[in-house]
């Protein structure tokens, strides 16, 4: 009877604290297959990269096993308990770290918690009822599920994929119709490697003036995303639809455009982004050109003439309308910026249409990139029939989008908000932007990802020209930090003056302590998320 009391006790505190591990695992995980998409194999290569974090996990496995085979030993089942309770203590700490973007239960989260839960019980309670293990072997078969945690999202997608394709065509041919009925209704795809959103949000702005204009909310820019926004938020009378297009792979563009069939398209620009996906250049222009070539006949193809990957296909399409902002070339025939005043205040400009006719515009938002964007716009708006002087209130009205180059003052202190994401040409542009400023110039970054095998030169280059504008870098993370200070070293910036923290937190922390005689600009390039 002791035997017994004994046996229960001890398989109670096995399964105890292996509850208690695998919620925060499973929490840990799940949080992170949502941010990877959850896509199997982004998941998977994400695993890859940072297999490191989830190291209790891998030997918890063959701990599990060992615990099945020897479950009779309090000595493993002391040793077993300790394992577990680290397995505790990392993954509470993993799950209780400032999340950017914390975990959603979403409707299809919940059915993925529901089939690995049902897969694990199954793992748990079959073995020991069809075979002469015994309930004893629970405890050790519970520690190989929670060893198994860091692949289990993966393995219950797959299992899930047939209810989850069946609820998504549900969801697709429900907006396809609403999008039927919309009958006159104007679409316009809105794509590029950067800029996309913030023309999205301009883009909007000014078509307001002349008609009701629906845009895709924040950065809206999946298949599901768009049909949430069109089940959602389109009501009868919309007359133009803006859908921003996102992709990170090959055919992506191909599937959104199926899904609205855009009457319009602007490509705002083409760089090296999401190159562990892409793998090169060319298909990242196939990608975005993946828009143009699904116009109809008439359609307008609006392309940014000043990115040189954009300008270089356009001869392959017929009368595609170009903007610039640049005054370097002949732009005759093009709308383009001219006259361009920059300062701390905004910016100044006038519009030059193909025909000729010109318009003053004044706007608070800084930055040279932003002209081109604010360009994008107006041509756009101008060719849907609205004229240059009733844009001109409009955009001085247009406020900078959350988190892309967002000028924030606090007394002698200036922010410069570009945290929403980076890429080599956006950070470029960021730190010409500083530039423009007078006083101590600092940068916080953690530098740049999603740049497959050249994400480490991209990194050297980006820490080489902030070294040329800033007189302080600091780095958050350890990883891509070497490259960025190896870049800024090259260039004979002074040691001192490049440093590396743990936390973005303890990064601005410092930054505010530095000491100026004038005002202070501190740029935040990019806030990598929480999977990173």
């Amino acid at each position: 009877m002791m035997q017994v009391l004994i046996m229960i006790i001890r398989i109670l505190i096995s399964v105890g604290l292996g509850v208690y591990a695998y919620i925060y695992a499973l929490r840990y995980n799940l949080h992170m297959f949502q941010l990877n998409g959850y896509k199997n194999g982004e998941h998977l290569g994400w695993l890859r990269r940072y297999r490191k974090r989830q190291w209790v996990l891998y030997v918890a496995v063959p701990f599990g096993v060992l615990w099945v085979i020897l479950r009779n030993s309090l000595a493993v089942d002391i040793a077993m308990w300790l394992w577990t309770a680290l397995i505790i203590v990392v993954f509470r700490a993993l799950c209780g770290m400032s999340a950017k973007k914390k975990l959603v239960y979403t409707a299809r989260v919940k059915r993925l918690t529901a089939c690995v839960i049902i897969m694990d019980v199954l793992v748990c309670v079959l073995p020991s009822v069809v075979s002469p293990l015994g309930l004893y072997a629970v405890k050790g078969l519970l520690l190989l599920v929670l060893g198994l945690k860091f692949i289990s999202c993966v393995l219950a997608n797959i299992l899930n994929h047939p209810m989850e394709a069946a609820i998504n065509r549900h969801f697709i041919n429900d907006a396809k119709r609403k999008l039927a009925a919309a009958g006159d209704m104007t679409v316009i795809g809105v794509t590029g490697s950067y800029g996309k959103t913030s023309v999205k949000y301009y883009l909007g702005e000014l078509l307001s003036v002349g008609f009701n204009v629906l845009i895709t909310p924040e950065s809206y820019n999946t298949p599901m995303g768009v049909v949430r926004t069109v089940r959602e938020h389109m009501k009868p009378g919309t007359e133009v639809f803006v859908c921003e297009m996102g992709a990170r792979h090959v055919g992506d563009i191909r599937e959104l455009c199926d899904l609205v069939h855009p009457d319009h398209g602007i490509i705002t620009s083409i760089g090296p982004q999401h190159l562990d996906t892409f793998h090169t250049m060319d298909n990242i222009i196939s990608t975005k050109y993946e828009l143009a070539d699904a116009l109809p006949e008439g359609g307008m193809l609006f392309l940014n003439g000043d990115n040189e990957y954009v300008a270089g296909h356009a001869g392959a399409y017929r009368n595609p309308i170009m903007y610039h902002a640049s005054s370097e070339g002949d732009h005759s025939g093009h709308y383009h910026a001219e006259n361009i005043r920059l300062d701390a205040s905004g910016t100044s400009f006038e519009v030059v249409t193909p025909d000729g006719e010109r318009e003053s515009f004044q706007m608070s938002l800084i930055g040279e990139h932003n002209v081109i964007n604010v360009m994008g716009a107006i041509s756009v708006a101008h060719k849907m029939g609205i004229a240059l002087k009733d844009l001109r209130i409009p955009v001085r009205r247009l406020k900078p989008v959350s988190h892309r180059l967002e000028l924030i003052r606090r007394g002698d202190l200036y922010i410069i908000d570009d945290a929403y994401n980076s890429n080599p040409v956006g950070s470029k542009a960021a730190l010409d932007t500083l530039a423009m400023f007078d006083g101590t110039k600092i940068v916080i970054t953690p530098g740049m990802v999603e740049l497959g095998d050249k994400e480490a030169e991209y990194n050297r280059e980006l820490g080489r020209h902030a070294a040329e504008v800033c007189d302080h870098i600091l780095l958050v993370g350890r990883r891509r930090a070497i490259p960025i200070r190896e870049g800024a070293l090259e260039t004979g910036m002074d040691e001192s003056r490049v440093r590396v923290f743990d936390r973005l937190e303890d990064a601005f922390g410092y930054a505010q302590t530095i000491r100026a005689d004038s005002d202070k600009y501190i740029l935040l390039e990019n806030d990598l998320p929480d999977n990173y």
